[in-house]
């Protein structure tokens, strides 16, 4: 585990805001040496908190405007776990799946798709679903985005548990 300081903290909230600022930029901004921006993001990422500087896409700008999350049931191989790799090798293969997830509860896995329409949702759910393993399948559309994905107030409360002050 790695214990963001406050630097750390405006360092990551900084390039998150702005993807684009550069190094030499966010040092000028933060009041601190270039070469400790670049350390820290260095230190940052090879513990993992970083995890990539790639654009975010909109699967909607791409048209694709429907998304959905299914819940897969799978047949249980004779090994415990076993049959879970299957299907998700097989979901790998489908661009429409963004995520998926092994769960706990009712189903064994959960994922996240994207279609161009409601029709083309079948489509995508019978890809899905054509992975002998996935034995039933129960899919919700997505009406509205509430709280899109965000990972900042994690780091706001990450920083004020390893500083003790508890303000977030």
């Amino acid at each position: 585990m790695y214990s963001l300081d406050a630097l750390d903290g405006q360092i990551v909230q900084l390039f998150a805001g702005e993807p684009r600022i550069g190094v030499l930029e966010a040092s000028r901004r933060l009041g601190v040496a270039r070469g400790t921006v670049q350390a820290r993001l260095d230190r940052m990422e090879r513990a993992g908190v970083i995890t990539g500087w790639s654009p975010s896409v909109d699967p909607v700008a791409l048209g694709f405007p429907v998304s959905a999350f299914a819940t897969l049931e799978i047949a249980q191989g004779a090994a415990a776990g076993s049959a879970h790799e299957p299907v998700a090798s097989h979901l790998r293969t489908i661009p429409e799946v963004l995520e998926a997830h092994t769960i706990t509860g009712g189903a064994d896995m959960m994922v996240r798709l994207v279609a161009r329409s409601n029709a083309d949702l079948q489509r995508v759910i019978d890809l899905v679903v054509a992975s002998p393993t996935v034995s039933r399948t129960s899919t919700v559309i997505v009406l509205a985005t509430e709280i899109p994905p965000r990972v900042i107030p994690l780091v706001d409360v990450a920083v004020a548990d390893a500083t003790g002050d508890g303000s977030v």
